[in-house]
Formats: structure tokens, sequence, C-alpha cells
């Protein structure tokens, strides 16, 4: 079995700024569309938080990129070129878990940190055409952008059962503290001894339990095969995002 960490949503680079906790729940907001996309924030009911993050750079007009996708208990997640070929590279499938990360602000501090704000288990995968030909396809309640516009050859989709945050709790919170960099992870000692592997060969281990993280990456893969104590942290992590 795989655990992979999926970042997703605003950040420095794509969109300028955090995406906000409101009313206690993590939104993350999807980056700005470049490819064609139809689904403007207005449509999200996001005019006002992408004016916000942006600082007026971007408005509710503004075409997104509306990946993933979450409803009625299920996900739709696009995914092309190195991040996907690293994902087909390190055996990702059916049954395995994607645990989205990303930038968010505190509301009351405006303290940036890097915090999981959904999941995903896979049902299927594949091209477009294939994956919407399996027996637990549903189609998508929004247009998705990876199933329009022009794609690399390897475009994907990834299709499976998923929640979004219902609060930003903290045991969904990855960076270390306030005085820390964002990139700056307390993660559980199995992971420190398996790290993500798009993390191998860069990735800084601080002490036992703190991973610094910074650097270019999307698909964090870690293979925890069998193990008991990773499946239970998982298992953890799904619970408290499924949380009321």
């Amino acid at each position: 079995m795989k655990i992979v960490f999926s970042r997703k949503g605003f950040d420095t680079k794509s969109g300028g700024g955090a995406s906000p906790i409101i009313e206690g729940r993590p939104v993350s907001l999807p980056i700005p569309g470049a490819n064609g996309e139809t689904t403007s924030y207005s449509d999200r009911g996001l005019a006002e938080a992408v004016h916000l993050a942006s600082r007026g750079r971007i408005g509710g007009n503004s075409a997104c990129h509306d990946d993933p996708i979450f409803a009625d208990g299920l996900c739709w997640l696009g995914q092309v070129g190195a991040a996907q070929g690293h994902l087909v590279n390190q055996g990702v499938g059916p049954g395995d878990v994607f645990l989205f990360f990303g930038l968010f602000a505190n509301p009351c501090t405006s303290v940036r940190h890097h915090r999981i704000f959904a999941y995903t288990r896979v049902l299927a995968t594949g091209s477009p055409g294939h994956v919407r030909r399996q027996a637990c396809w549903k189609e998508p309640p929004r247009p998705h952008p990876h199933l329009s516009g022009k794609w690399a050859r390897n475009n994907a989709l990834w299709f499976g059962t998923g929640e979004t945050a219902r609060s930003a709790a903290d045991a969904l919170r990855l960076t270390v503290g306030a005085e820390h960099r964002c990139a700056r992870w307390t993660l559980p000692g199995w992971m420190m001894e398996n790290p993500p592997s798009y993390l191998r060969g860069v990735w800084r281990r601080i002490d036992a339990t703190t991973l610094d993280t910074r650097g270019i990456w999307q698909e964090g893969v870690c293979d925890i095969g069998e193990a008991d104590e990773p499946r239970r942290w998982l298992e953890d992590i799904i619970a408290e995002i499924e949380r009321e």
C-alpha cells in the first residue's frame, strides 16, 4: 500500500498567497486556470476568498483549475507530466491513498503553514477514457479540467472515494510551528525512516520527528507495504478529516 502526499491549491507561486481557513474549516483555493478551464472562482463560491488571498490580483470571474473535485463522498483528481510519471513509476494505483495538503493562513495571525485538507482512496486510474469505462465511475458534478483541453499524452484521471476536512484540526497540521518555515514538518517516526520518494536526495532530517520538505515537488509517495504502524496512522488521519 502507498500513501501519496499531494500538494494542491494556492501557494506563493501558484496564486500568490495562501488558502484561507473560513469558519474553522480549511478551504483550498484552486490555482488559476491556464488550459481553457470554464469554471470560475465565482462558480465555486470563492470570489471573495480568492480576491483576499491574491490581494486583488485574481477576481471571481477568473477561471480556476477546479481539481481535485469532491462531491457525495467521491473525488476526481487529474494529473499529468512529470508528477503523473512519478506516480506511475512508484506503482501507485487502486487501493492507495492520496493525502492532499497545501499552504494555509491562520485567520487570526495570518501565519502560514502546511496542512492536510482532504484525502481520496483510489478506485480507478488511467487515461480519462479508460477510467470513464470502469463500473465504479460516476460523472463529476462540474466540468473537470482533465476531461477537456490540451494535455500531454500521459494525462490521467484518479477516481475514488474521498472527503475534505471539516475542521482545521491540529492533527492535520504538518508545519512544526509558527517560528519555523512552512516546509519544516513534524512527521511520525516510521515516515522519517521511509520519507516520501519525491524527497529522496533533497530532504533534510532536522531531528527524530522533523523533516525539511522544501523544494519543488508535488507527489511524494510512501510505500508502507503491509506495515501496521503507518496504516494505523493513516486511518487516524482519515478519521480526523471526516470528524464533524
